[in-house]
Parts: structure tokens; sequence; C-alpha cells
């Protein structure tokens, strides 16, 4: 059984930061990609971030410059930084992990945390 919860969501001012983390729990051997995605108010989800176990990491074009993802593998945590925060950033963040089988991988979600940013 794997887990992921995410936590560090809020309500922050345009121009705020906030970090998000993501933890991963239960029998796993090793994560390969794991990334952020977002689902704002009737839209669909989206891909926001993403890093691979090698720290290689790609984003979204409305938010380079602004958001970094990172991960520590040991502790088998994730992250995002996110500065100069836009209203049009308030979305559920959930933070997603794919982890090898022996012919895939599966990937696992979390539940989701509110980011809000009022104007």
């Amino acid at each position: 059984q794997v887990q992921l919860v995410e936590s560090g969501g809020g309500l922050v001012q345009a121009g705020g930061s906030l970090r998000l983390s993501c933890a991963a729990s239960g029998t796993i051997r090793s994560i390969s990609d794991m990334g952020w995605h977002r689902q704002g108010p009737g839209k669909q989800r989206e891909l926001v971030a993403a890093i691979t176990s090698g720290g290689t990491t790609n984003y979204r074009d409305s938010v380079k410059g602004r958001f970094t993802i990172s991960r520590d593998n040991a502790k088998k945590m994730l992250y995002l930084e996110m500065n100069s925060l836009k209203p049009e950033d308030t979305a559920v963040y959930y933070c997603s992990a794919d982890i090898p089988t022996y012919y895939d991988s599966n990937r696992y979600w979390g539940q989701g945390t509110q980011v809000t940013v009022s104007s």
C-alpha cells in the first residue's frame, strides 16, 4: 500500500509564496517520476511540474521562473516552491508518484491540498 500526503496549501495574497510538500509512505522500493498537478474550478487537471529520480525537471510555461520542484529521494519527499503567486494559480494541487513494477509502473496520487490566491 502506497500513500501520498500533501501539505502546505492555504490562502495567500497575489505576489506571495507557498511551499507544498508531499510525503510518500508504504511499501516503496523506489520512485521514478514524481509530479505536481493542479485542478482549478471548472478546469481539467493539468501538470504543473515534474521531476525524474535523477533530478531532471520540467514545468508548464505559465509557472516557469516562479515555481521550483524538488525531491528528497532518501526521505521520499516531494516539494513545490511557489513564488509570485497569481490568482490564476488557485487550484487544488495534487502530487503524483510513479512506482516501478516488474513490467511497468503504477501512478499513485495524493488527496490534494487547496491553494487560493487572492487578488
